[in-house]
């Protein structure tokens, strides 16, 4: 696989290609699907991202807002009063990455002030276009996530990734994001209704390498999982991992999960089948 750098604020970066990265899903926030309230405590925050470093994520992608089907919205003051400390508290300790899982341009650029170095947007710039500017000013690295939410979608589940993450490309570019600042997100069960949508999804996501941009997968612990194997939420880490190893084979390079260590594990030995492909493993050459 092909090594891409991506940039990042405040002078940081990331390699993506060689070794799957993880990304610790870190929600302050009362009503997220499957660990609401666990974690809206800042010192509770910081702590779980501890744990979440020390089994091997390489980036926290903190959240203030629940995305689940039906959730309440918060105000920007609310949303704010939840992630700011958290993101301080954490760029004070300077152990990791920090994303911010907003949709807000104002709360994405205080997030960049206070010390995150990723923004990560699940509306793909078409909620508040701002967001793009944001990343063109500060040089955060931005993930733009397909959703279909709020629209009609073509029928082709390919078809209609190409055809959102290409406008919300146009929004990039128009505000000056630079291609080595940006991944692409198919949007796992975002607006994908069925366990067979999502799962068509994983079937044909090389086919999403032809956008040009590294990918990352968000599937943890997503309702389809739970079609497919019977399990509650927070039973899923299994299944999650399973669609992990899948997706690394098909291309993704970055994985946004809740149960790291799993994770961490699997994606291992599916970097190792992929060395192993390339001729080396383990980053020797294959005698």
């Amino acid at each position: 696989m092909t090594t891409k750098r991506w940039q990042l604020a405040h002078g940081r970066h990331l390699d993506l290609g060689g070794k799957a990265i993880v990304v610790g899903i870190l929600n302050v926030t009362p009503d997220s699907f499957s660990d609401g309230g666990l974690f809206v405590a800042s010192d509770q925050a910081v702590a779980q991202a501890r744990r979440m470093l020390e089994e091997g994520a390489s980036v926290i992608d903190v959240g203030g807002e629940s995305t689940r089907p039906g959730a309440s919205p918060v105000t920007a003051e609310e949303e704010q009063a939840r992630i700011l400390p958290v993101v301080k508290a954490l760029a004070r300790l300077g152990e990791a990455l920090i994303s911010v899982d907003t949709y807000r341009e104002d709360t994405a650029r205080l997030a960049v002030a206070a010390g995150a170095h990723i923004v990560n947007d699940v509306w793909g710039l078409q909620r508040e276009p701002g967001i793009a500017r944001v990343a063109a000013e500060t040089g955060a690295g931005l993930i733009i996530m397909h959703t279909g939410r709020d629209r009609q979608k073509l029928p082709d589940v390919i078809a209609d990734q190409f055809l959102f993450l290409r406008k919300s490309l146009e929004i990039a570019h128009a505000n000056g994001v630079a291609d080595d600042q940006i991944v692409l997100d198919p949007g796992f069960g975002f607006a994908k209704e069925t366990a067979e949508e999502n799962l068509d999804l994983m079937a044909r996501f090389s086919e999403l390498d032809a956008l040009g941009f590294p990918l990352m997968a968000g599937t943890s612990r997503k309702r389809f999982i739970g079609a497919v194997t019977g399990r509650d939420a927070t039973a899923r880490g299994a299944g999650t991992a399973a669609t992990s190893v899948i997706l690394r084979l098909k291309g993704a390079h970055l994985f946004r999960v809740h149960d790291v260590a799993i994770n961490v594990d699997a994606l291992a030995l599916a970097d190792a089948m992929l060395a192993r492909k390339s001729g080396s493993i383990f980053g020797k050459p294959d005698a």
